[in-house]
Formats: C-alpha cells, structure tokens, sequence
C-alpha cells in the first residue's frame, strides 16, 4: 500500500480509504473467516473493524505500520463478536459428489481432523496461529499485530500450537475408542 493513500485517507479522503479497503478487505475478511469460522459473524467483525479504522485512522503514527495495525482491529473485532455470540453456528454447503482416490481421502480426513482440532480452540488461541500459519508472518510481527510484547506472542503461539495438536490427538483417541466399541 502506498503511503501517500494511507495519508491521505488519515487526512479525511474516502476515496484513499475505500481504495485501502479494495485492496485489504478480502485478506481482512480470511483472517476473520479463520479465526471465527463463520462468515456472518466475520463479515460483522471485518466491518467493525474497518468503521474503528476509519474512526481512528489519523492516529495512525507511522502509515507504513497499516497492515499490523489492521489485523490488531480485526482480531478485536472477532474476539468482540465471539464474547457477544457464544453460540454455535452451523454453515451447511451442498458438496458436488466425486470419485475419491486414496490420497485424496487421507488429504481430506486430515483437513477435517485439522479443522475439528481448531475449532476446539478458544478464540483467542486461533488468532496467532491464524497470523503465522496463514499469513506467515513472524513471532515480532505477530507481537505487533496483536499489540502484545514479542514474549507473550510467542508464548501464545506456542500455547496455542500445543493446544492444537491436543485436541488433534483427542480426536485421534476419541476416533479409536469409536472404533473399537463397534467392533466390540
């Protein structure tokens, strides 16, 4: 993003500022996707988070710093909705049928053992792995992002990785013990 946009968007312009949210709303949209796994809810927590943006964009210090301090409002955003909305919320889609191979089959029973172990994460445990793994972005970047200091983003990822790979290995368990109570 250039910065003479982002300034002047800071100096009142709506057209720098939605040509900013052209260019930053899709990414915005994902990470809320990510985080909250439901798209109303996200697209309500993409939408704050840009009215906060346009709200307090001149006291943006340092323009170079949006894309950090976008992702800060947006995981706000979502934790905001996810305290407001404690309840689950199913998305059902209309899958087209397809021959699976073997590969295929093991690439999608671990996309989904994946996606059941994350959705056992509290909301505040998906943002750093969404930020890291999904936007790739380092531990000091993270920190940023978040608005935390560097120690606690990477004690949260790593929490949050440990977590994550508990709640796969339940799965894993709790597959088994299916499995053998209807064999037994």
């Amino acid at each position: 993003m250039q910065i003479d946009v982002v300034q002047a968007a800071q100096r009142g312009d709506l057209d720098a500022f939605e040509a900013i949210v052209i260019g930053k709303a899709e990414r915005l949209f994902t990470i809320a996707r990510l985080i909250l796994r439901d798209a109303g809810r996200s697209e309500d927590a993409v939408q704050e988070a840009l009215t906060q943006a346009w709200r307090n964009l001149p006291s943006l210090r340092d323009p170079s710093r949006l894309d950090g301090w976008l992702y800060r409002l947006v995981v706000n955003a979502c934790n905001d909705v996810g305290r407001a909305d404690r309840k689950f919320t199913a998305e059902i889609r209309v899958i087209r049928e397809e021959p699976v191979s073997v590969d295929d089959a093991a690439r999608v029973a671990d996309r989904d053992q994946l996606e059941r172990g994350f959705q056992r994460l509290r909301l505040e445990q998906r943002a750093p792995i969404v930020l890291h793994y999904y936007l790739g972005l380092s531990v000091p970047e993270i920190a940023e992002s978040l608005g935390i200091p560097e120690g606690t983003a990477q004690s949260r990822l790593h929490y949050a990785t440990e977590a994550l790979r508990d709640a796969i290995d339940a799965d894993d368990r709790g597959r088994g013990a299916a499995i053998s109570g209807r064999t037994a």
